[in-house]
């Protein structure tokens, strides 16, 4: 079953295009490029870390001058506790920096977390309190362009090129033809489990599981033989993590939301019914209520909650970003006697593998952040300091600092950053970086759309609840999502 919709804007959009958004948008090997994506895989990526040099203070000086005077306010989302300590390190690295490179601009910075950050900034857009600039997460800035809160912004505004971003990012940040946003940083997860228990439960530790029906044969498995969760299921409501584990499947079947995984999508047809995405649903369900393989409180898990039972050896498999490696070694490191032991032993069987593939593809969520600019009106006080805004962009938008600020959990939004020294030593320390990146050739942007905040974050996470817990069947829960995404787009629920 599909349902055909028409989201205001996506039509006009297509068709009034202007030629420099177009040319942004142009496939990245067609243009002149930092990097060549069209040998994307390990192997290149480590031939390239390390090649290039970049003087990030001058090069933003010379798009604003370092002795500029002025004032920013920022929000975003910062390292919190759960994150690994480099990612602190790193964050904190930043700022000095900044202070260093424009000593004469005043920082008002908030890091709001991820659950939070969305609603405090729509609250604060209605009030004309809103920060002068904002990083949001890679779904999240359309919604707030389309109700015209954001100002016009392309790399090219703080000194860099378009050709220099990956373009399924640039599309995240274009609304009606018109950029309004640069992205910070952008990642893919990859797929990982613990070779100790594969072995135990009698499977191949160094194969991880193919498709995602092995990954629901592996689990009952690995539960049925082992007695612990096979995979760590995500479920909770109203969290991107949810939705960034569930999509994969989606995709990987055929599936979807609407048709973002399609070679060319409109955004005008409902997918999340059909039959690709029932069969991603029908796998949870497998999972969680036939086989209880997965953890009990998948209901209310965000990732999070998967890491302490992982290192704990009493969780198999589960998605993550890079930096799941860096904060098993943290937590590693405050483990102490038997515990300490098993923690080690944990990471020594650590493995890192591509997305299992499904009967479509093998996808993975094209993830990330993206900076924008306020519109005065919106903004505390009613003005925008353009220069000090477009220097803070600058330094964090660089190779340099987008790779730097991404250490433990992503990679740089500026091609260039897999180009620097940073990077390389990213590559030498993280282990399995190599692998979780190379999936980015795998990535499915989010619908660029205002509602897609709505849809990932709610609609999403309640079919998988409403399946998960018996209160509609597969069916139901599928078409019950559809009707609210087709709400959505005929004005509300």
């Amino acid at each position: 079953m599909k349902d055909t919709l028409q989201f205001v804007g996506r039509s006009a959009m297509r068709r009034t295009m202007s030629l420099s958004v177009a040319a942004a948008l142009m496939p990245m090997a067609a243009q002149a490029q930092s990097v060549d994506v069209s040998q994307w895989s390990p192997e290149y990526l480590r031939t390239i870390a390390g090649t290039a040099k970049y003087d990030t203070v001058a090069e933003c000086g010379a798009v604003v001058p370092n002795d500029y005077a002025g004032r920013v306010s920022y929000w975003y989302t910062g390292p919190f506790e759960a994150d690994a300590a480099i990612s602190h390190t790193q964050d904190a690295a930043f700022w000095e920096a900044f202070k260093a490179a424009y000593p004469n601009i005043k920082l008002d910075v908030q890091s709001i977390t991820y659950s939070e950050l969305l609603d405090k900034f729509r609250t604060s857009l209605l009030g004309n309190s809103a920060p002068m600039m904002v990083r949001l997460q890679i779904l999240g800035g359309v919604e707030f362009a389309a109700k015209g809160y954001l100002e016009p912004l392309a790399p090219e505004d703080v000194g860099y090129s378009s050709a220099d971003f990956w373009s399924g990012a640039l599309k995240s940040v274009t609304y009606d033809g018109v950029s309004y946003g640069i992205p910070t940083n952008n990642e893919t997860m990859g797929f990982i489990w613990n070779a100790k228990i594969f072995a135990e439960a009698g499977l191949d530790p160094e194969s991880p599981p193919a498709t995602w029906k092995d990954v629901v044969e592996y689990s009952r498995i690995i539960h049925e033989k082992l007695g612990i969760a096979g995979y760590g299921l995500v479920a909770k409501q109203n969290t991107g993590n949810t939705s960034f584990r569930f999509m994969p499947l989606a995709w990987a079947y055929g599936g979807g939301a609407l048709d973002e995984a399609s070679d060319d999508p409109n955004y005008n047809d409902i997918w999340i019914n059909n039959e690709g995405t029932k069969a991603a649903l029908q796998d949870a369900v497998d999972m969680y209520v036939r086989d209880q393989s997965v953890p009990t409180s998948a209901l209310t898990n965000t990732q999070a909650e998967n890491q302490a039972p992982f290192i704990a050896g009493r969780l198999a498999m589960m998605i993550a970003h890079p930096q799941e490696y860096a904060k098993m070694l943290d937590l590693a490191s405050l483990a102490t006697g038997a515990d300490k032991q098993v923690a080690d032993t944990v990471i020594e069987n650590m493995r890192y593998g591509l997305m299992p593939a499904g009967s479509d593809r093998r996808a993975v969520v094209f993830g990330g952040n993206n900076v924008h600019v306020v519109k005065p009106q919106y903004v505390q006080g009613g003005v925008v300091d353009e220069h000090a805004v477009k220097a803070l962009i600058c330094m964090s938008t660089s190779p340099e600092w987008s790779t730097r600020m991404n250490w433990a959990g992503s990679n740089p939004g500026h091609l260039g950053g897999f180009r620097t020294e940073w990077m390389k030593e990213r590559l030498d320390t993280i282990k399995f970086l190599d692998v979780t990146t190379s999936m980015l050739a795998n990535g499915v942007p989010f619908p660029v759309l205002p509602e897609s905040s709505e849809i990932m974050n709610i609609i999403v996470p309640d079919m998988l609840q409403n399946a998960l817990t018996g209160v509609m069947s597969v069916d139901q829960a599928a078409d019950d999502a559809a009707a609210r995404i087709k709400g959505i787009a005929s004005g509300g629920l």
